[in-house]
């Protein structure tokens, strides 16, 4: 339920976390990454801040949740996103190591590297997540 009596100052503060993964998660629509979890945690923070926003956050949830379970159905999905994973943390240590490269340094490294750990997460999430529900379903 969202939380009418906020304080201003913590209003702003959830406004602008949950804009910013919003806006993060729709680029990681198109880019690999959690795009439809970002964007319903977002939602989540917005929601917070804006109370009109509550009733937006139901056909995200299910949409970020179907998108999960989808993610981990097959073993050759699995396959596809951990070598996307990998794929991003070698590439974040190619990007921190390499000067040569446009954009070269560590900043563009590390958040390649935060990136590929952070799809680890979720597909270990979700691939936990999916076997609870197979074993209530039993």
């Amino acid at each position: 339920m969202a939380d009418n009596n906020l304080h201003p100052v913590l209003r702003v503060v959830w406004a602008i976390a949950g804009g910013v993964l919003v806006g993060v998660g729709i680029a990681l629509l198109v880019l690999p990454g959690p795009g439809l979890l970002l964007v319903f945690a977002g939602m989540v923070l917005l929601a917070r801040a804006v109370p009109a926003l509550h009733r937006h956050l139901e056909p995200v949830r299910f949409r970020a949740m179907q998108a999960a379970e989808e993610s981990v159905s097959s073993k050759w999905r699995i396959a596809g996103s951990t070598l996307v994973g990998l794929g991003l943390i070698g590439a974040g240590i190619a990007w921190g190591l390499v000067s040569q490269l446009p954009f070269s340094g560590w900043s563009t490294g590390g958040s390649l590297i935060v990136s590929g750990v952070v799809l680890f997460v979720l597909l270990g999430w979700s691939h936990r997540r999916l076997q609870r529900l197979r074993a209530a379903h039993q």
